[in-house]
Parts: C-alpha cells; structure tokens; sequence
C-alpha cells in the first residue's frame, strides 16, 4: 500500500516537474534566428571564400566590469551569424573544402565549444555543451573548448586562413605551451607572428582583408528572417522616441529621459541597447557621443535622443531632436529645418545602385546651403565645422555593422543621419550657441527607392510638437522621495 502510495506521489511530481519545465520553456521567445538560417550564412560564407581556404571565428572574450563581476555578455557578432551561439570561449573553423579526420570520415566546419559544468552554471547560467551545440545549432562536427589549444590538425597545407582581429586569439597557459605539439592555438599564434612586417610574404598566410570583405558583403544585405528581427528593433525605437515626446517635461533629468526609453524597449522585448544611450540637452547634444547623461534639470533647452534599441542581437539607430518646452523657438526651427531638408534630399538618392557618396553630397550641400543663409560660415567649404561627421553607416549585428562604403545594394539597411551643431563660443552669432540637432533614421534600400523603417517617429517640426503635446501613459508615474531625501541634516 505504502509503496503504491510513494510511486504515486513520485509520478505526480514527475508530471508537475514536467509541466513547470515545459511551462518555463513556453515563455521563453519564439522568433530567435533557426539553425537553417545560420547553416545557410555558413554555406554562403563557404562559397565566397578563396579555394584552399579555412575561416576561423572567435567568440568574443569575457570582460571584467568590476572584482569578480564581469560585463554582461555580448557575443562576437560573426560567431552568431554563423552558428546562432551566444556563449564565450568558443572557436569556429568553417573549410572551403572537405576535409578528412583521422577516422576517415569527411567535415567542413569544426566547433569547439564550452563543455557542460554543473558547478559553474549554477552560478552563471545553463551552457549548450557539445551535444547541445550539435542539436540546437545542427552543427554535426562539435568538440570540447578545452581540446582547442592541442587538437590534433594541420593549418600548414591551406594556401588562406582567413581570420578577423588576430589580437583575439587567446595566450596558451605554460601548461599548454609545454604539451602542445603543432596544436591548433600554436599553430595560429604562429600565423598571426609571420604577419609582422619583417616576416617573409609567403609566409604570410593569415588574411583579414578577405575576412573582412566577405562578412561585410554578406552581413550588409539582409535575408527576410533579419529584416523581421531588426524592423522589430527599429519599431521598438520609434515606440521609445514617440512615448517619450508625450512624456517629455522641463523638470526632467537626462537620465530620466534615458531610463524612460529603455523601459520601454524591455516592455516590448529588447534584451539591450546596441550602443550607449545619448541624451544630450543644450549644448551637451553637440557631444557627439555623449554618454554621461547626468544634467539634473533639462530646462527648456532642445534635448538629443539617440537611441536604439537591440532586439535578439539586431540593432536599431533612431535619433530625435526636440524641444523639452513644446515648441522650437526661432533660431532651433531654423537649424532644424535645414538638417530636416538635408536629410530629405539625401533620402531622394536612395535605391539599388545608387551611392553613398551621392545621398551624402546632397546632405552636405543643403547643410552648407542653409548655413550660408543664415550667415553662420561664409563659405561652403566651412561646412565641417558644424556637421563634422559622416552621413550614415550599415546596420544589423552592430550599430555601425560591416559592410562597404560604395555602391549601395537592394536589402541594405542603412542611416541617414545629418546633423548641425554649434557649441558655445563658435565663431558665430552667439544667438546660435549650444543649438545641436541630429535626425536619424533607418532605411531598407529597394529597387528603384527605399523604405524609411524608422517613419513611426514623427521628424517634422510641427508633427513633433503635436506629439509633444499628447498625453503620456507616463504623465501618473509619480514616485515618492527617498526616506533620505526627506530627513533633515544633523
């Protein structure tokens, strides 16, 4: 009876054990890359690359944030690509041919990856492992990371190693320099020591720059299953950017501002930002990267939200500049106007074929044009001053993703980001001073135009002081003081 009893209560918890673990697996997202799609980059990868050629990709290596806390982990995005692998200490070796293992059998990519460990992913999380790897990324040929170093296989027959940031590849501990005999960690440091300038040319047979032109030529044209991820991204952005001209308020803090969009992202599912948030009012928006956000009170200034939100690796970047009281005041209409209009007459070049060069010759005329008018630099050749950066960058995987600066390609997605900034103290009428507007938006190039993804972010004048002028689900988010803030000094 007892024993009835016991198996019982054994298959109920199996059953309940079941379900939670079911249950947790449900929640988890469903529109992560599949493993087909990796397979098809590796197999695309494959095709491109010179013959007798191996490609070796690194994970990015842990960094250390402070003691013993490391920086969350962001994965070396070409590792992810190709595989969908999200862990550290990792290799992959992708061949253009066949190659044959000791066993006879035939391969043509070998993963290392971490092995299982109960202990530590008890503290950091659960790892795939090889068997993991194998089934979840259909990658057949996968081996231990901790074989890496000495594993038993000949770089010297490829003609072409074709690898990305040398520097990556990882010292050998004194235990593995001394058991490792021609392993593949020796063999590659020895690679990367016949690239010094003194070494002989034929010996010289790690290649980044094919590395580096063949991912760009692949990662800047997007297949259907990343433009679904980063038009979520982009979405998401525009969500942040409109939610927060409803919110907008003289009193607030820029890192009020900054939390208010990334709350908003993480509502709608973005695990991170794809570079550090800039909110910069005044003059702080004429710091090009401005990062510290830390003006107490943004007054009444103009205030600069570049903002972008990264959406299962995929990155957006959406910037907005608007006025914290509601309304721009005349010399902040002017300057916008003109980065609005160059930004048109750069968007009006875009489509298969076209090129960078055109969209940003248009931008800067009209920059210089309209600064010429307004009697801030006399000649057009001053324009640099004022708008001293390039017109825009690819995006995907990375903020500024890889890819040429040439001729522009049917699925490309690309920024369009003019901007005007005038610090304090220009040699200019000081009614300008510590004006900055940039206006920044994504956008898919298309046969004969292009698709501005980023067009639920009002960027007219007047469509954003309507916004600004909305209420906000925000408006009610009162917090009480701190206990601290309310006591009396002693």
């Amino acid at each position: 009876m007892h024993s009835k009893r016991l198996l019982s209560f054994i298959s109920i918890c199996t059953s309940l054990l079941f379900s939670i673990t079911s249950f947790a697996q449900d929640q988890l997202p469903t529109d992560y890359l599949t493993k087909e799609f990796h397979k098809g980059r590796r197999d695309a990868a494959r095709a491109l690359m010179p013959d007798n050629s191996v490609m070796v990709v690194f994970a990015a290596p842990t960094r250390n944030y402070a003691n013993d806390v490391d920086y969350n982990y962001h994965q070396n995005p070409d590792l992810y690509y190709f595989t969908g692998y999200k862990e550290p200490d990792a290799v992959l070796f992708l061949f253009k041919e066949k190659q044959k293992g000791s066993n006879g059998e035939e391969f043509n990519e070998l993963f290392f990856v971490r092995p299982k460990n109960e202990m530590a992913e008890r503290w950091t999380g659960k790892r795939l492992g090889e068997t993991g790897a194998k089934e979840k990324l259909g990658i057949s040929n996968v081996e231990s990371y901790a074989k890496f170093a000495s594993y038993n296989f000949d770089l010297t027959p490829f003609a072409k190693v074709l690898l990305y940031t040398p520097n990556d590849i990882p010292a050998p501990s004194a235990k593995d320099t001394a058991s490792q005999t021609g392993g593949l960690l020796t063999q590659l440091l020895q690679l990367k020591q016949s690239t010094k300038k003194d070494a002989p040319a034929s010996n010289n047979k790690i290649d980044t720059k094919t590395y580096e032109v063949l991912t760009g030529y692949l990662r800047s044209v997007k297949t259907p299953e990343e433009m679904a991820l980063l038009r979520k991204a982009v979405e998401i952005s525009c969500q942040g950017q409109t939610e927060v001209m409803k919110a907008i308020r003289p009193n607030m803090s820029e890192l009020e501002i900054q939390g208010l969009h990334e709350y908003i992202h993480k509502r709608y599912g973005a695990e991170s930002v794809g570079y550090g948030s800039i909110v910069g009012s005044g003059a702080n928006g004429c710091i090009l990267h401005y990062v510290e956000n830390t003006k107490t009170k943004i007054g009444n200034d103009m205030i600069l939200m570049d903002v972008g939100a990264e959406y299962h690796g995929y990155t957006a970047d959406v910037t907005r500049t608007i006025p914290a009281d509601g309304k721009f005041s005349a010399e902040e209409r002017a300057i916008y106007q003109i980065v609005y209009d160059a930004q048109e007459a750069a968007f009006k070049t875009l489509k298969n074929g076209s090129t960078w060069s055109a969209a940003s010759t248009a931008a800067r005329s009209t920059i210089a044009q309209g600064l010429m008018k307004l009697g801030i630099i006399k000649e057009e050749k001053e324009v640099r001053q004022y708008f001293p950066h390039g017109l825009g960058h690819h995006i995907g995987l990375d903020v500024h993703d890889r890819g040429p600066y040439d001729t522009l390609r049917k699925d490309m997605v690309i920024t369009i980001e003019p901007g005007i900034y005038i610090p304090p103290n220009s040699k200019c009428d000081k009614k300008w001073w510590g004006i900055a507007v940039r206006i920044e938006d994504d956008a898919l190039i298309r046969e004969n135009d292009y698709e501005l993804l980023s067009r639920y972010a009002p960027r007219s004048i007047d469509d954003i002081e309507k916004m600004i002028a909305e209420k906000s689900v925000l408006d009610n988010y009162n917090l009480p003081p701190l206990p601290s803030a309310t006591k009396k000094a002693f």
